[in-house]
């Protein structure tokens, strides 16, 4: 089956947002407000004869419920009649992943789709979310990351042997689940994206030393603005940089960077919290902005971080046709 480049996954993986509940063997649809099953994603005798099952039910509610709705509701049908040969891909990257992924390793993840898709230079559109990050393991930016790409290598083995899924979508998927797993925002994924077969160019990711200015300089040569390179920083809410609790993703990122100053970790030890790159954000007045709306409003974090990262996994990538 050929993906195309109209489906996307949700994050959560107990809400019904876009389609995340629907089963690895069933697709569902909606009829007169009603979840139902409408065909097995499996396919075959069975699925067959389960849609004419249907069919059946159909024409007599039909019916029974006159013309107005009868041709709404075949519509439906139609519509969920499809549903098995788009979403299978959907269902199965989200399964694989929530098999192998917990609170402790989300923050790995996270970075893992951080270093894929910001090797983007906008002026020439190099880069991206393209799967190179396998090939990218040694070099010093990218110290440690190794070990969330074998994570989800685990999870990747188990989907491809039912339908292929590339290293590009996984690890864009699989950050989305990381945020969700940690307590943050539902993010939709758009699916359909190819992997390059070879590295990225080196030196693309924005050094830990950088001020302000020069972080501002770099997020904007991948075409992001000042509010997104701070919102995205957020995301180090989560993980061992001592913002908050390591494994639960909310806004005390921003409020620890409105103390004004580097703060020891709650351990005790010497070590600062975060790094150079979070607080040079606290002295430049339009990050500073930023900052302070973020810690005074959670809800807007979440919708701005959705919204960022969404651009984020998108940037630079190639996508399949149908």
């Amino acid at each position: 089956m050929e993906l195309t480049n109209i489906t996307y996954l949700a994050s959560s993986s107990s809400s019904s947002f876009f389609y995340s509940n629907y089963s690895c063997c069933t697709c569902r649809g909606r009829r007169a407000g009603k979840l139902v099953k409408t065909v097995s994603a499996a396919g075959g005798r069975c699925a067959a004869d389960l849609a004419r099952s249907q069919l059946f039910e159909q024409e007599n509610e039909d019916t029974l419920s006159g013309p107005s709705s009868c041709h709404y509701r075949r519509r439906e049908f139609a519509s969920a009649i499809l549903l098995p040969f788009v979403l299978p891909h959907v269902d199965i990257s989200s399964a694989g992943v929530r098999k192998v992924l917990t609170k402790v390793k989300a923050a790995g993840v996270l970075r893992l789709v951080f270093h894929d898709a910001g090797t983007f230079d906008v002026s020439n559109k190099s880069g991206g979310m393209n799967g190179s990050i396998i090939y990218e393991v040694d070099r010093p930016e990218n110290t440690g990351l190794n070990r969330s790409i074998k994570i989800l290598g685990k999870a990747k083995a188990g989907i491809d042997e039912i339908q292929k899924v590339s290293w590009a979508d996984l690890i864009a998927v699989a950050g989305a689940e990381a945020v969700a797993l940690c307590g943050g925002p539902e993010i939709p994924v758009r699916l359909g994206r190819l992997d390059s077969s070879t590295a990225d160019p080196a030196g693309k990711l924005p050094e830990e030393t950088l001020d302000a200015d020069a972080l501002k300089t770099a997020f904007s040569t991948k075409g992001f603005s000042t509010q997104e390179m701070v919102v995205l920083s957020g995301a180090h809410t989560i993980g061992g940089k001592g913002f908050g609790s390591p494994v639960i993703f909310d806004n005390s990122y921003f409020k620890v960077l409105l103390e004004k100053k580097p703060q020891t970790s709650s351990s005790g030890m010497e070590a600062m919290v975060g790094l150079r790159t979070d607080w040079s954000l606290t002295e430049d007045e339009e990050c500073l902005r930023w900052i302070r709306i973020y810690a005074e409003d959670q809800a807007r974090f979440f919708d701005d971080f959705r919204d960022t990262y969404i651009k984020l996994v998108d940037s630079g990538a190639m996508w399949r046709t149908a």
